[in-house]
This record gives C-alpha cells, sequence and structure tokens, in this order.
C-alpha cells in the first residue's frame, strides 16, 4: 500500500513559479513508476509528467521545456518544478503512482488507468 500527500500549490500570477511536493510511504514506493496529472474544471483529468526509478522522465507536450519532474528516493519524495506558469495551468494536481514495474509503460504513461495509487491533490491558481 502506497499513501500520498501532495503540497506546494497555491495562487501565482502568469509567468511565475511553483514547485509541487509529493511525500509517499509504502516501502515499494521508491521502485515504481511515479506521475503528475492535473484536472481543470470541466475537464478531464490529464497526465503532466511521469519518472521511472532510473529517473527516465515522460513530458505533456504542453508542459515540456517549463516543467521539470524529480524524484528524492531517501525521502520518499516527488517533486514538480513548474515555471512560466499560464493561466491555462490552472488546475488541481494530483501525485499518482503505479503499482507494478519499475519503468512507466512507454505509450500510456500519461492515463489515468496506469495508476493505483493517488494522492488527493493541490490546487493552483495562475492568474493573468
Amino acid at each position: 500500500q502506497v499513501q500520498l500527500v501532495e503540497s506546494g500549490g497555491g495562487s501565482v500570477q502568469s509567468g511565475g513559479s511553483l514547485r509541487l511536493s509529493c511525500a509517499a510511504s509504502g516501502s515499494t514506493y521508491s521502485s515504481k513508476c511515479m506521475g503528475w496529472f492535473r484536472q481543470a474544471p470541466g475537464k478531464e483529468r490529464e497526465g503532466v509528467a511521469a519518472i521511472d526509478r532510473y529517473g527516465n522522465t515522460n513530458y505533456a507536450g504542453s508542459v515540456k521545456d517549463r516543467f521539470t519532474i524529480s524524484q528524492d528516493s531517501a525521502k520518499n519524495k516527488l517533486y514538480l518544478q513548474m515555471n512560466s506558469l499560464k493561466p491555462e495551468t490552472t488546475a488541481m494536481y494530483y501525485c499518482a503512482a503505479r503499482s507494478v514495474g519499475s519503468l512507466c509503460p512507454r505509450l500510456s504513461w500519461d492515463k489515468e488507468y496506469e495508476y493505483t495509487y493517488w494522492g488527493q491533490g493541490t490546487q493552483v491558481t495562475v492568474s493573468s
């Protein structure tokens, strides 16, 4: 079993930065693919970024070059550094973890069904 708790959300102006954190508990956390998802009002949840136990990363095209996913296995933490934020970035951001496999699925890393464990989310609001 893995428990995930996100933090670091808030309100910023367009062009600003935020760093989200996800604290994970559970002995198998460090061996699995972890991801960040977001859900804006009235929209479906979408994958933002993912990282496997070897540090290989995946990004949605809309955030590539602006967002960076990273992990600190010693601290059982996952991070999402978000720069050059835009109003369309406004959403609830969720941390997620797979229950099997050390690698993120190559073609479906951004699909909700690939992840078993979810946090409660942290709100990010970007104003223009």
